[in-house]
């Protein structure tokens, strides 16, 4: 890739990409094919996704909020039919962030949103910690025995549940944002959570980001992925831009270097770089 892309073409493409401009608007601002817009893409995603996997190790995180992002690959689920591409369908997205620094330290996209894919994702965080950790997460049940098995003991954790009205002048169909809150519950599930803290305030934040920054994952749009294999180098390549690159508005640096995990702010020449030697 490199021999027939600049490293400043590369740049503006992977820029624009985490900015979450389309593969296709792309092409047009760039002059670069859109095949070749995605093989690059593919690559830098891939090689962010092991960056992050060798970088985030031994993180002095002690708050972190965790939720899934809802998104779909080729087709959404209620379209689906027999001899379809089985990775086709509904993708879901875990994700945590450190309330405190904003760091994302991990990540996992699954096709289910089942006890399996919760507990693979809560053991990889619960490897990348070094301490006692408070987790707040919604009611997904799947949880409860995810972080169980994860943590064992050393963990408090605690579920706040949130009950939303109805709103009988929309649509179900046609509802793209929650109704009203009509009550929330706080749970405590292991250990002894601080009930102020429950939340998941900063990771639902961190999906609207994500949904902004990342163009597969836009509400009503052509944009969405048609290759499994796609998806997940997006994600790879978003948390990464996240991480090391964008500046955080209330922090004044990265999540990275509020977390400590690194020293300074990259430039996305210096993110496709360390992809690329990934």
């Amino acid at each position: 890739m490199a021999n027939v892309l600049s490293t400043d073409k590369q740049t503006v493409i992977i820029g624009s990409l985490c900015e979450g401009s389309s593969i296709r608007s792309i092409e047009r601002i760039t002059g670069v094919h859109r095949d070749t817009i995605m093989r690059l893409g593919v690559r830098v995603g891939q090689g962010c996704t092991a960056l992050l996997d060798a970088k985030m190790r031994n993180l002095d995180c002690h708050r972190l909020e965790m939720d899934e992002i809802w998104g779909f690959v080729g087709k959404k689920e209620r379209h689906m039919r027999p001899g379809d591409d089985p990775t086709f369908g509904n993708v879901w997205t875990f994700c945590a962030i450190d309330a405190d620094t904003k760091l994302v330290p991990a990540f996992r996209v699954s096709g289910d949103r089942d006890v399996k894919t919760a507990t693979a994702f809560v053991l990889d965080v619960a490897d990348r910690m070094k301490n006692r950790l408070q987790i707040s997460t919604d009611g997904l049940s799947a949880y409860v025995e995810a972080i169980d098995w994860a943590f064992g003991g050393n963990v408090d954790y605690g579920q706040i549940i949130k009950t939303y009205g109805t709103e009988e002048s929309v649509e179900a169909q046609r509802r793209y944002s929650a109704p009203k809150i009509s009550s929330i519950e706080k749970k405590a599930i292991y250990g002894r959570p601080d009930f102020d803290l429950i939340s998941t305030s900063y990771v639902e934040r961190l999906n609207g980001t994500t949904r902004l920054h990342m163009k597969r994952l836009a509400r009503l749009t052509y944009a969405f992925s048609k290759k499994r294999e796609n998806f997940e180098a997006a994600v790879g390549l978003h948390f990464a831009y996240y991480n090391l690159v964008k500046r955080h508005s209330t922090l004044r640096c990265t999540p990275a270097m509020a977390a400590g995990v690194e020293k300074s702010f990259w430039t996305v020449d210096e993110l496709v770089g360390a992809a690329m030697a990934a």
